[in-house]
């Protein structure tokens, strides 16, 4: 399983046209007050023109919404430039009210109503008058459901940007741990092939090279995941074995306890083997005689818990830890953070036990 990848928003949505449909909420209890006030306290007949003027009217506010949008967009107001930008907002708020009251005033045209009664030009400018302060009013009111918006989705794209690149960070950390893995392994196995070599040994020298090279084609995958099923990871763990059994032929004995539910959980590919190579370089080959290495998995609640364990001479906490259980550690941490943990810790009866904690997670989820 890949770190999965983040997208960010292809595009902006329109959320100007959220405001101007805000705007029929009013629309319906302007039109709704009219029509009950009508019902009530008029001649018992349903005044349509009060109702269709009162609800219009913040229809068309909905509508002009766009010149709130469009100008807040274009010229930002921050506190450096409040003194410059202040007065191109307030003079969209004139244009506002301006365009709000001559639509208006074709409407009250159009319905005989006010303010299109009597005197046209004296209704107009009283109209304009009444509209002023609500257009001021509804017009900063807007500007700042803008900027809101605008943070608001500002924050969410930086938020994602981070997490696009904390992932690609995580990614990269853990190719570059997994590739450290490689020539460490790899410089350890061909220094015991030197060794078989020294001793005469070219019959196991020369099956452990075909071990490596088979095992090696596994290894070198560039393209492979960081996570992968525990039993894939022990299927790669016998092969490596394999290699272990040609150095130490009669000294060496494995043993499994896997609990078959945890079989398809999901673990770092490659985290058995720096255990393993540790037990049998810190444990087995210290014996005389023949060694035990014991692998255990199994679920404690919803934790997979992983145990390595050997019998030999058992840990020594200021020895200090070489690169694969520091590598270890490191990846851990980078995948699961602290719901991770490695622990060495003494065997009774002797030998040392490696004990990984990892949340449990199967593969099909």
């Amino acid at each position: 399983m890949d770190t999965p990848a983040v997208e960010l928003p292809s595009k902006s949505r329109p959320y100007w046209l959220l405001i101007a449909l805000a705007c029929l909420v009013p629309a319906f209890l302007d039109g709704l007050k009219a029509y009950l006030q009508s019902r009530l306290f008029g001649n018992g007949a349903t005044e349509w023109g009060d109702v269709v003027f009162s609800a219009t009217e913040w229809i068309f506010l909905g509508a002009l919404t766009p010149i709130t949008y469009f100008l807040g967009k274009r010229f930002p107001l921050t506190r450096k430039n409040i003194v410059r930008i202040l007065p191109i907002h307030l003079a969209g708020a004139l244009v506002l009210c301006f365009c709000w009251a001559t639509l208006g005033l074709i409407l009250g045209l159009i319905l005989h109503h006010y303010p299109a009664q009597d005197n046209l030009l004296d209704g107009y400018i009283s109209w304009l008058l009444t509209t002023l302060p609500w257009s001021v009013f509804m017009y900063f009111t807007v500007l700042g459901c803008v900027y809101a918006f605008t943070y608001y989705k500002e924050v969410r794209e930086r938020e994602t940007q981070q997490a696009l690149l904390s992932a690609q960070l995580s990614e990269a950390r853990l190719s570059a741990l997994r590739m450290q893995l490689h020539p460490h392994f790899l410089f350890n196995t061909l220094n015991a092939i030197t060794v078989l070599v020294r001793d005469q040994r070219f019959d196991d020298a020369s099956r452990m090279l075909e071990l490596l090279s088979a095992l090696l084609r596994q290894v070198l995958q560039s393209d492979r995941a960081q996570l992968t099923t525990l039993d894939q990871e022990l299927k790669f763990v016998e092969q490596y074995l394999e290699i272990e059994r040609v150095r130490f032929p009669d000294r060496l004995q494995v043993t499994y306890a896997i609990d078959g539910s945890v079989r398809d959980a999901l673990v770092p590919e490659f985290i058995l083997q720096p255990l393993i190579e540790n037990a049998i370089r810190h444990g087995i080959s210290k014996r005389i005689e023949k060694g035990t290495l014991a692998i255990a998995a199994r679920i404690a609640g919803d934790v997979l818990e992983i145990l390595v364990q050997d019998d030999g001479p058992g840990y020594d906490p200021e020895t200090g830890e070489g690169v694969g259980l520091s590598n270890t550690r490191a990846r851990l941490a980078t995948i699961y953070g602290s719901a991770a943990s490695l622990e060495l810790s003494l065997a009774e009866g002797g030998g040392t036990v490696a004990r990984i904690r990892i949340p449990f997670q199967q593969e099909n989820e």
